[in-house]
């Protein structure tokens, strides 16, 4: 008999993944180039020539004993951690050092360290829907309690007033993730400044510490010149979440970071418990090798100019064929408004014509639907005749 907590969430397990799996079963019927699948955040871009490179001199140069056994600090090795801190203060005019880093198995990895590392049970952590619905089983993991700002579906701004109404002495932490998992939002700076100036003013009246973590996979990932705001310049309680994911294209190699800056309430302890999250969450140390082949590639980028080219021409032609959605300023999802109120019934509808999306309340926000567009530019092409059937039969 399975615990209790993992029937709740194997009941409610991702509607992402499950409509992955019936992509790859909708292929072995129609043929796969028949399946126009936006379903999973799985960059099609193939990762920079440099990491392959780097992988190759790496295995021929290293030790492999060394290169492929356990780091000396949980947090990684601490040349890797040097230079991922060099680069970020290249970048962004921090001042961080090897000892604000540590390296983790991918972003997911990173924020299950860190609110391990934070939460005591019953604590609270805010998130901004829509959001990433993997965030709820990450708090529920330490017996945290997720609350949720509604989705402003205006802009995909988050609603800063009711996001002060619902800060108690109870919040532990807010999660922000931009550009943001599902709309393609950048949160503008104007909007972190005002977040930031609503945590201050509420660590003052309630004598807390809240952290905001920063959830930063897509950071690489902005079109049309947008910037994307680093959040430790605004608010000290930050901490961020990287992962290289899609920034390399190099998902299931699981790798990423932390950041806890100095200036971080009790940053010395946080940065310990950190590393001691690591080894007894199982993770032990981010992986070897690829903690390597990341410090050679700190300068290396996947190639955007695919996914504009798939946003730009997915989202012409929906808007053409009548749906609503607004434009995504990063990431590679387009969120879309469901002609019926019920977002589910879209999707099945849709199925019929072998376009697989997922529904917004997925990410806690009914009514939407969202397509993952780091598909090969051929399926956006080859999928609108089929939006335009969809769309045809809602009038």
């Amino acid at each position: 008999m399975i615990s209790k907590k993992m029937e709740n969430m194997v009941a409610n397990s991702s509607a992402i993944r499950a409509m992955f799996e019936e992509g790859n079963r909708l292929a072995k019927i129609y043929g796969a180039e028949n399946v126009f699948d936006f379903s999973l955040g799985n960059p099609n871009v193939p990762a920079p020539e440099a990491v392959k490179k780097a992988i190759i001199e790496l295995l021929d140069e290293e030790n492999p004993v060394v290169l492929h056994g356990y780091t000396n600090s949980n947090a990684g090795y601490e040349d890797v951690r040097q230079a991922v801190a060099e680069s970020l203060n290249k970048r962004f005019g921090t001042a961080f050092s090897a000892e604000n880093i540590t390296m983790t198995v991918g972003a997911a990895g990173g924020l299950n360290v860190i609110l391990k590392a934070l939460l005591n049970p019953g604590d609270e952590v805010v998130v901004f829907a829509p959001y990433f619905g993997e965030y709820r089983s990450y708090v529920d993991n330490y017996d945290g309690v997720i609350v949720e700002v509604s989705p402003n579906t205006a802009d995909f701004q988050p609603k800063l007033d009711e996001f002060e109404e619902k800060i108690t002495p109870k919040t532990r932490a807010v999660i922000v993730n931009t550009p943001n998992n599902p709309t393609g939002v950048v949160y503008s700076e104007d909007t972190i400044k005002k977040m930031a100036s609503i945590m201050e003013n509420k660590q003052k009246e309630y004598g807390t510490d809240i952290y905001l973590i920063s959830d930063e996979p897509y950071r690489e990932l902005a079109y049309d010149g947008v910037e994307v705001p680093y959040l430790t310049k605004y608010y000290a309680n930050t901490v961020v979440g990287y992962s290289y994911s899609k920034s390399l294209s190099l998902p299931g190699e699981r790798i990423g970071y932390l950041v806890i800056p100095d200036e971080a309430a009790d940053s010395k302890n946080l940065i310990a418990a950190a590393n001691v999250a690591t080894r007894i969450l199982g993770f032990v140390n981010a992986p070897t090798l690829q903690q390597k082949v990341v410090k050679a590639c700190l300068n290396e980028k996947t190639d955007i100019s695919f996914y504009d080219r798939n946003r730009e021409t997915l989202y012409n032609g929906l808007k053409e064929l009548g749906f609503e959605c607004i434009k995504p300023e990063g990431a590679f999802y387009l969120f879309v408004k469901s002609p019926v109120a019920d977002e589910k019934e879209f999707c099945a509808a849709a199925k019929k014509y072998n376009i697989l999306v997922v529904p917004g309340s997925s990410f806690a926000c009914p009514g939407y639907v969202r397509i993952a567009y780091c598909v090969a530019y051929e399926t956006i092409v080859n999928s609108l005749p089929k939006f335009a059937e969809l769309a045809e039969e809602y009038k």
